[in-house]
């Protein structure tokens, strides 16, 4: 009955987790309706700009959007969710790491392309009570020798700009003469994180380097950030790198080292992107284009299509032989005001700039640095900029070009080469070559003395024109590549845009979602299989039962020891008691945690995990004392009468008749307390301690999966609980009488006397 029993509650809980994960899934994917597309819109009532309590970004955000309401988190993955749900309209953080979690694979949210006007500054936070001599002068020598000789840049270089997770060997002392302890986050890619099992980052390779600087070894210990500043204070560790912003209330509790870097303080909103639905899709690309490479680039499982023209492609879109297809955003602009059907994707694939094409030829040459001298000239005089504006956003009726074909040529007459069905770029209007590109050629014809020719060739036969000297040069967006640059001349950029993609307007909202398994399916992938994460919960959960099941052990002795000594009403015995029990149960276990940790044993080698089995061994065995206090005060007083008049010790009478009638109405309340024990371990990541909790910590702040990692937490916690639960009942049952079977009751006993 019992196993089966437990077996429906098991099925209850996972039936209850799939739906609240259903329940995530689907509300990560629903659209908002305010779409942020610059800083200034966040400064005014209503809006929710989330912020990383106690940071420096925190005040930035204080200071530069005094309007909006400020909302506060604890870690970023949940601000990013939040981000990405609507909960909230923005996040200020620092940009490099919110970067790095989108390019890892964040999805719903993007960053604005301005900054706060503000950055913050990151250090070493230094102990104030380390036993190392001079520790903040050596290190700020070693910060300025490093950053003189351009380590410091390297590194930086690595980690953040290049995403280079690879760790240098860097050898460090043989015989060291001082121990260096570290104190990280274990949770801030790409400065301090867990590759697998390994420690790493940028603070990580800054410690190793300043170790062997100093001739030390190094060790690391592992903290949540509300706990690192005081384990610093308290001299658990001697500095702190961790990615520390410099602010006032961390400079008035611990002393800084030069600064290292500043960061740019990024604003991250929700994306309303399209672009990753389309990855795996058909494309359509105009050949002879760089636009295949850019696809690729942005969306690698895609099948590309090559077509020789965009009416080609919006044909085959409109027949949905493609899903989408690319183009520079004037150009679909143009084509999206012609064709209602189409629409255009708000993300851009890449940015590029168009130059004028010259063969590499002395004359090419010539001609390039004519054109350059000429492109500077009408872009400082805001003349290129008119050119652009007319063509690409005014009225046909004043996209007049000079009369090309009749120019005077005292210097010769150019030929030069276009698409002509690239509009606003190069396209005919009627039997004329008009467009952005003829006109910026025809006034540099006419100010330079020359005379000009146009006729249009296909695409991918322009750039075998220049290079075979039948043009002198070409302007038909071409995009600016080193590759090309290998075989022909550019100019200066005249013209800087984005490519965009095009899709059916009616598919805009109906662009397939991967399925929920799919989702599913990555989400576990991610936080178990990759870089073999499922051992950090392994190692998580032996931690956690290490802790729970020595509490249990030491506090049920604990407890029981106590209650003996005060079940006779030892008066000394009963108001320690009753002091500890008030000052223990009263008080938060993570604040016990810190006091024990940072006060208690400061001065001690003891480590996190014995603190923690401390912690809940007096928590746990004040619950059994209460526990037996209150089961043996259900004992009818007439037992004890009685066993007095059979000539019982009040030992024997109490080990004998009154402990086995307490335990059944004990035992029910004390597998709950031990369930409550399970769930209260999960604070002791402020000590340094890496239980499941703090192991789910560290593998969402590398996957940026918000929630997956802690339903799975929370699955792991309701098996660890049921486990003991049911280790519990088993027990109960055998010191119950009323649930033991009869031949074990009866055994010993003679039955047929």
């Amino acid at each position: 009955m019992f196993v089966r029993e437990r077996t429906e509650e098991i099925k209850k809980t996972v039936l209850l987790l799939l739906l609240a994960l259903l329940i995530v899934f689907i509300t990560g994917n629903t659209l908002g309706e305010t779409v942020i597309t610059v800083k200034e819109q966040l400064n005014q009532p209503g809006m929710k700009v989330a912020v990383s309590t106690g940071s420096a970004s925190m005040l930035i955000a204080e200071k530069e959007f005094p309007q909006a309401e400020i909302v506060y988190y604890e870690e970023n993955t949940i601000a990013y969710e939040a981000v990405a749900q609507g909960k909230v309209d923005a996040y200020v953080f620092d940009r490099d790491q919110m970067q790095k979690a989108i390019d890892s694979g964040r999805k719903g949210v993007r960053l604005l392309g301005k900054n706060m006007d503000e950055g913050v500054r990151v250090a070493v936070g230094i102990s104030p009570v380390t036993g190392i001599p001079d520790l903040k002068s050596r290190l700020n020598t070693f910060i300025a020798e490093i950053k003189a000789d351009g380590t410091l840049d390297d590194m930086f270089r690595r980690w953040v700009d290049l995403s280079d997770e690879k760790m240098p060997e860097i050898p460090l002392a043989a015989d060291p003469k001082i121990h260096l302890t570290v104190g990280t986050s274990g949770i801030v890619p790409p400065y301090s994180y867990y590759a697998g099992t390994e420690l790493t980052g940028f603070d990580i390779e800054l410690a190793y380097r300043f170790a062997s600087w100093f001739g030390a070894d190094v060790t690391f210990k592992v903290y949540d950030y509300g706990a690192i500043v005081p384990a610093a204070v308290s001299g658990d560790v001697d500095c702190i790198m961790a990615n520390l912003n410099i602010t006032p209330e961390r400079e008035e509790a611990l002393p800084f080292s030069d600064v290292l870097y500043e960061h740019p303080i990024g604003i991250m909103v929700r994306s309303y992107s399209f672009l990753e639905k389309l990855n795996g899709k058909r494309i359509g690309v105009q050949a002879g284009t760089t636009f295949d490479q850019i696809v690729q680039e942005a969306l690698p499982d895609a099948k590309i299509s090559y077509f020789n023209s965009y009416p080609d492609m919006c044909a085959a879109l409109e027949s949905n032989k493609i899903d989408a297809f690319p183009g520079d955003e004037p150009v679909l602009q143009l084509m999206v005001a012609e064709h209602n059907k189409l629409a255009i994707l708000e993300d851009r694939l890449d940015s590029y700039e168009f130059g004028f094409v010259l063969p590499k030829t002395a004359e090419g040459e010539k001609l390039r640095d004519e054109l350059n001298t000429w492109i500077k000239m009408m872009r400082t005089g805001g003349l290129l900029d008119q050119t652009i504006e007319k063509w690409t956003n005014g009225p046909e009726e004043e996209k007049i070009i000079p009369d090309y074909a009749s120019l005077p040529a005292p210097k010769g007459v150019l030929n030069m080469v276009t698409e002509g069905a690239y509009a606003p770029m190069n396209y005919y209007r009627g039997k004329d070559l008009v467009g952005l590109e003829i006109d910026l050629a025809a006034q540099f014809c006419e100010d330079c003395g020359y005379g000009l020719s146009v006729r249009a060739l296909n695409f991918d036969g322009i750039l075998p024109a220049i290079q075979t000297g039948k043009a002198n040069f070409a302007a038909a967006a071409v995009t600016i590549t080193e590759e090309r640059k290998e075989s022909v001349f550019f100019s200066e950029p005249y013209y800087t845009g984005g490519t965009m993609l095009a899709v059916l307007k009616s598919e805009v909202s109906s662009i397939e979602n991967d399925t929920f398994l799919d989702d599913l399916w990555e989400s576990f992938s991610k936080t178990f299989l990759r870089e073999d994460r499922w051992m950090l919960f392994l190692r998580g959960v032996l931690t956690t039962l290490l802790i729970t099941l020595l509490s249990i052990l030491f506090g049920t002795a604990l407890g029981f020891i106590v209650f003996m000594l005060c079940r006779n009403g030892n008066r000394a015995a009963n108001t320690v008691t009753r002091f500890f029990m008030w000052l223990v149960q009263g008080m938060p276990v993570v604040v016990l945690l810190m006091i024990l940790y940072y006060i208690v044993f400061s001065n001690s080698a003891i480590s996190g995990a014995a603190v923690s089995v401390i912690s809940f061994t007096l928590t746990f065995g004040a619950a059994v004392f209460g526990l037996l206090k209150m089961g043996v005060g259900a004992v009818d007083i007439g037992q004890y009468e009685a066993a007095y008049a059979l000539g019982y010790s009040n030992r024997r009478t109490f080990f004998k008749i009154i402990l086995p009638q307490a335990l059944p109405h004990v035992m029910p309340s004390y597998k709950g307390e031990i369930v409550s024990l399970v769930k209260a371990t999960s604070v002791v990541g402020y000590i340094a301690v890496q239980d499941l909790t703090k192991m789910g910590d560290i593998v969402r702040s590398r996957t940026y999966e918000a929630f997956f990692p802690l339903i799975a937490i929370t699955v792991i916690y309701f098996l660890l609980e049921g486990l003991l639960g049911f280790l519990i009942s088993r027990i109960s049952v055998n010191i119950n009488p009323k649930r033991r079977k009869p031949e074990k009751i009866l055994k010993g006993v003679k039955t047929d006397d």
